[in-house]
């Protein structure tokens, strides 16, 4: 094991993590001027965005759309020239398989919580559109500092409105327990709003004429407002981690994979050596005169910050040590615990404590000939009902782009697993395929054999957010505070879609750039 000091030592920031969080914090901090390396375990970049290939035709095997209504990931997607190829859906209309059919996904409804019984007239019961409407009369629910979901849409609505539409919307977001779920963490306007109104119909109309009906984090799953709430890429948002970290690479960034992150700690300042301009300077030379003199400022300043610690980071990855002033940790709640384990036992254990579920994507081409007929983007399927798939998209009737590509083909995915079914992620592929084929046969009547066929598991995808998960997460960063140049990002905090994956980063990204600016206000400025 080698010592990697030489002009690696200060005003440097290292990435652990190559999922979008990590490659969006490595962005920030580089084209901010800042010194990065971004260090990933595996074997290739992006986490849980992933393209592929299925019958010769390009398809994501991961995340497959982003939430239009926040703006992180479609920023960064134009930030790293991707502005051309981004798409909107070709059809947004969804539907629910419930009771033995395909019913048109309803209109009007933050998250599948209705403002009114008419609006579900279709999906539920006579009983449970009645239930729905009796929320008017019921006195006000004292909901806390949060409280789940599921249980307080049944309390006010009834069960048939979680078991319906609320579960298997919130299944295509967390692949969780909407009766464990946190309103404040999955829908928190809407829990804003129940904490101030006396009903749940109140709370839902208040929230849809603010103008903020679209839950915060509710990539894959339809509103039900009408409009495009989504983006794709052309080509597949799986082609945004490689796009970004082209970007990092040609402002100076170094990314390593095959390099595990196997320790993380303190040593003083003046270990790995200590920072010098023209080392800085030399490093940036690759660069354009203006981006050399930035990024030596920068580095500068945050190294200026580092001495007045009196510490920074070793690192221990693939072999090598390296030295940092900045260490953003982009990682699992897991693996995150284990990297803090000596220095932040309390975050350490929060983070152990994160649960995950797993789910499993499997992808089917067609001849175009012998489908016929599906109805729209795809269908959602309430897990009450006993069926192997949660949902399932029509790839080629929701993008353009896959029809352009294989106009032959039609393509489409089903998803399987949910929180606490493990076991169902774990059957072979071919009893995946069988279950799904099955599943789609009953549901619409589609009875052609695939002619491909691709199974993609995300064993721990999906970190679970149960009541007090954003109390977790504050005691966490309370956890994190005292150790100084350090910074967390990814699903475990925020939100586990894509945009808010990219925020976590940013925040955690912003907040070491605030540090190199406060070492010295005055570095880089005429007197």
């Amino acid at each position: 094991m080698n010592a990697d000091t030489t002009g690696r030592s200060l005003g440097h920031v290292v990435v652990v993590g190559g999922g979008i969080a990590g490659l969006a914090a490595a962005h920030r901090l580089v084209t901010a001027g800042l010194r990065v390396t971004l260090l990933e375990g595996g074997d290739r970049l992006g986490g849980k965005l992933l393209a592929g290939e299925i019958a010769g035709a390009p398809v994501d095997l991961g995340a497959e759309s982003l939430l239009a209504r926040r703006p992180e990931a479609v920023a960064l997607a134009r930030a790293v020239g991707l502005g051309d190829r981004l798409q909107a859906p070709a059809t947004t209309t969804a539907s629910v398989w419930s009771r033995g059919r395909l019913v048109p996904m309803p209109k009007g409804h933050v998250m599948g919580v209705p403002a009114d019984g008419a609006s579900v007239c279709g999906l539920l019961s006579e009983e449970g559109v009645r239930r729905v409407g009796q929320d008017r009369d019921l006195p006000a629910t004292e909901i806390g500092d949060d409280i789940a979901i599921g249980a307080y849409v049944a309390e006010r609505m009834g069960h048939e409105v979680v078991d319906r539409l609320v579960e298997p919307l919130l299944g295509g977001v967390y692949a969780g327990d909407a009766y464990r779920i946190s309103m404040r963490a999955a829908v928190p306007k809407l829990f804003d709003a129940a904490r101030v109104h006396p009903t749940l119909t109140a709370a839902v109309r208040a929230v849809q004429r603010a103008g903020a009906a679209t839950p915060s984090d509710a990539a894959g799953a339809g509103t039900g407002l009408g409009g495009s709430a989504f983006m794709g890429i052309r080509g597949g948002i799986g082609t945004l981690p490689g796009a970004v970290a082209d970007a990092i690479r040609a402002a100076g960034g170094e990314i390593l994979t095959h390099a595990p992150v196997t320790e993380l700690r303190r040593v003083p300042a003046g270990e790995g050596g200590a920072y010098d301009a023209s080392t800085a300077a030399g490093l940036a030379a690759a660069t354009v005169a203006g981006a050399a003199v930035a990024s030596a400022s920068a580095t500068a300043r945050l190294a200026a910050a580092t001495d007045a610690r009196g510490t920074r980071w070793r690192i221990v990855a693939g072999g090598r040590v390296l030295f940092a002033d900045g260490v953003v940790l982009a990682t699992p709640a897991r693996t995150t615990a284990a990297l803090l384990a000596e220095e932040a036992p309390a975050a350490a254990a929060e983070l152990d404590a994160v649960e995950y579920a797993s789910m499993a994507l499997v992808t089917l081409a067609f001849r175009r000939s012998d489908v016929q007929d599906l109805p729209g983007s795809g269908f959602l399927v309430p897990p009450v009902d006993g069926h192997t798939i949660k949902a399932s998209t029509f790839s080629s009737q929701k993008w353009q782009w896959v029809t352009d590509a294989a106009p032959d083909l039609f393509l489409l995915r089903t998803s399987v697993g949910r929180y606490g079914e493990e076991e169902q992620v774990h059957r072979d592929d071919t009893d995946l395929v069988a279950a799904s084929t099955k599943d789609l046969a009953t549901a619409t009547g589609l009875a052609a054999r695939p002619v491909a066929t691709t199974v993609t598991r995300w064993i721990g995808g999906l970190p679970q957010y149960p009541v007090g998960h954003l109390a977790r997460v504050a005691r966490v960063r309370e956890a994190v505070t005292g150790l100084p140049g350090l910074r967390l990002a990814g699903a475990a905090y925020d939100g586990v879609g894509v945009p808010a994956c990219i925020a976590s980063a940013h925040r955690a990204a912003d907040e070491i750039i605030a540090t190199s600016e406060t070492a010295d206000p005055g570095a880089g400025h005429c007197p």
